[in-house]
């Protein structure tokens, strides 16, 4: 239903019906309730995209994320509530293995964002760029080389890096990553990882097997573990999504989590904490993460500079980790 429709079955003008919908002067008591009665009748709902059209600020920050990413929800989640303490809305829109980045973003263009937030973009120097000069853009969880996009991350290396210490201090030295194959941040923690082995002198035993963002590609990858024989005593996964992929391969293999194998997180998503064993992980603080790019957005709707926030994760030391087996696979 439109304006036109309840105009024309009240015998009024469109601009009438206009003026009663908005609730400007211009229209009798009498006339109000009419227009009113008849809209309600027929079902007639205000388009509230087109009132934002005509107003000088939507008040909307658009936000893409990873479907498959947990993190990424907790994410979405802090990022309403932030935004709302500074009186905007959220426009989220999915990126998915059906539904490209780009696709995602352009909902957020078509709904008249005032900027967008990014959460683990893929997008190129070029793409970003060219956003940019659309409207103020901030990417989550990643680094940005573009003047003109601000960027919120963790200390990827670092946060591999309090992981390895932990296992280490357990006794560990045979540790294999199962790294996040070609996601934002995977690369920072490739390198984490072996800076960190190298610097227990455990270089030898520094092993990368390729994984990816969820549980099928976390217990693919421990399968090819176990494949190759020679088990090691700890793994750490790409995300806690990952490592619950993980934690299930040990589990068919006939090992316990972490009585015979550790295995350390990334990120502290919500369900680390609500796993049978609770997840030990890396936690990147989503509260804070999201308090940052909405500041940092909304500095630069203001006409203020893009935010390079970098902050430092910290260990969350719950149940799958424990002192090193010297033999894992006798445990098998």
């Amino acid at each position: 239903m439109t304006l036109a429709d309840v105009a024309r079955e009240a015998g009024v003008s469109t601009a009438l019906v206009s003026i009663v919908m908005r609730d400007a002067p211009g229209a009798s008591d009498e006339t109000r309730a009419r227009v009113r009665r008849i809209a309600d009748e027929l079902g007639y709902v205000p388009d509230q995209r087109a009132r934002k059209l005509r107003q000088s600020s939507s008040r909307l920050l658009g936000v893409t994320f990873e479907l498959r990413e947990p993190f990424h929800g907790d994410l979405v989640e802090e990022i309403y509530a932030v935004a709302a303490e500074a009186d905007y809305d959220v426009v989220i829109s999915a990126i998915a293995p059906t539904r490209s980045e780009s696709r995602a973003l352009d909902t957020v263009l078509s709904e008249r964002c005032e900027a967008a937030i990014l959460l683990g973009s893929r997008l190129d120097d070029d793409a970003l760029a060219t956003t940019a000069r659309r409207l103020p853009v901030v990417v989550v969880a990643r680094g940005s080389d573009v003047d003109d996009v601000g960027f919120v991350r963790s200390d990827d290396s670092a946060g591999i890096g309090l992981a390895v210490d932990h296992l280490v201090e357990l006794g560990h030295s045979d540790i294999v990553h199962i790294d996040g194959a070609d996601a934002p941040g995977a690369q920072d923690r490739r390198e984490g990882f072996r800076a960190a082995m190298a610097r227990h002198g455990r270089s030898d035993h520094a092993r990368i097997v390729r994984g990816g963002l969820g549980q099928i590609d976390g217990a693919r990858a421990m399968r090819e573990v176990f494949d190759a024989g020679d088990p090691p005593t700890a793994v750490i996964a790409f995300n806690d999504d990952c490592a619950t992929g993980v934690i299930d391969a040990i589990g068919h293999a006939g090992l316990r989590v972490p009585e015979d194998i550790s295995v350390v997180g990334y990120d502290d998503a919500r369900l680390a904490s609500r796993l049978r064993v609770p997840l030990t992980t890396v936690s990147q603080d989503a509260r804070q993460m999201a308090a940052d790019a909405v500041a940092g957005v909304l500095t630069m709707i203001d006409g203020g500079e893009p935010p390079a926030t970098v902050r430092l994760p910290t260990l969350v030391v719950r149940g799958t980790t424990a002192t090193a087996l010297r033999d894992p696979a006798s445990a098998r």
